[in-house]
């Protein structure tokens, strides 16, 4: 397969400088394998959608020179391929209906990797199709190992560590996990770059690539950029937005954060041509987490 990488922000916010260190190490690593570029809207979740974010997310990733090479593709436009990947796993029996409540599971659950484990109590259950459900994928005991090109040999015991998780919420929306499997294989990813922050997540996608026969795409996890008190900057943390009138320095710094080596020009678009040229993942960083500068992070002087 030749290579092909995506950038799949969610347009809950305008562009941060966590999001831009993720689309600037995506959009290099795919032009210096001579590969494409996509860029899909992860709008799945519409109540947590920001009118405006996709399309200044968009003007935002054009201004800096980030150039896409095909039509953006939107989550909330392809939730008959979710359903079709649903009904397939329900047709292997992979998949059970859930009435749990998040309070019920936090007071019944031991913590995992991110939160409550989610302890099997609707798992032999038949609950009446009338009955608000959500759907679980049923997770077998066993160890996961996968290589990540930066982050080495990564192993997690899903059923232990984070239980059978939600394909479907009780809302009906569909779950992060199934939309992002479907998507990229739908889309021929062959590499998925990204930041650390989902490391964790990806056991259960190639849980779900083996499930529905999918290939399972290569990765590399970059280091999430923090503020001072080393929380993730997030849209939902009120990270502020990239300035884009400023593509130069803005490339520059996440050009740095990245380990990479300092282009001479302060044009956008030859900054990445030459980063292009010289990219070397092993230069990055193995941190899951490293501070974003300040002045990205809408820090206080002297704070820390």
């Amino acid at each position: 397969m030749s290579y092909r990488g995506r950038f799949a922000p969610s347009p809950t916010g305008p562009l941060h400088f966590g999001s831009l260190v993720a689309a600037v190490a995506s959009w290099l690593d795919a032009r210096a394998a001579g590969g494409s570029w996509l860029v899909r809207m992860e709008d799945v979740d519409t109540p947590r959608t920001v009118p405006g974010a996709a399309d200044g997310i968009l003007r935002s990733l054009e201004a800096l020179g980030l150039e896409w090479d095909e039509e953006v593709a939107w989550q909330s436009r392809r939730t008959a391929l979710y359903e079709a990947a649903l009904d397939a796993l329900r047709g292997q029996g992979a998949v059970y209906r859930c009435r749990c409540s998040r309070k019920e599971i936090a007071d019944s659950a031991l913590r995992g990797i991110e939160g409550a484990v989610y302890p099997g109590t609707c798992r032999h259950l038949v609950l009446p199709a009338a009955e608000r459900c959500a759907e679980r994928f049923a997770v077998e005991e066993g160890i996961l190992s996968f290589d990540d090109r930066l982050q080495g040999t990564v192993r997690q015991d899903v059923a232990r560590d984070v239980g059978d998780f939600v394909l479907v919420r009780r809302t009906g929306v569909h779950g992060y996990q199934l939309a992002v499997v479907v998507d990229d294989a739908q889309q021929r990813v062959s590499d998925v770059v990204r930041g650390a922050d989902l490391l964790a997540s990806t056991p259960r996608q190639i849980l779900l690539q083996r499930a529905l026969a999918l290939p399972t795409p290569r990765y590399l996890h970059v280091p999430v950029a923090t503020d001072a008190r080393g929380e993730k900057l997030s849209k939902q943390g009120l990270a502020p937005a990239v300035d884009a009138s400023a593509a130069g320095s803005l490339l520059h710094a996440a050009l740095a954060f990245l380990g990479q080596p300092r282009p001479q020009s302060s044009i956008a678009r030859e900054i990445l041509a030459e980063a292009a040229r010289t990219w070397d993942p092993a230069r990055i960083p193995r941190e899951r987490g490293q501070r974003a500068p300040a002045a990205l992070a809408r820090e206080a002087p002297g704070e820390s």
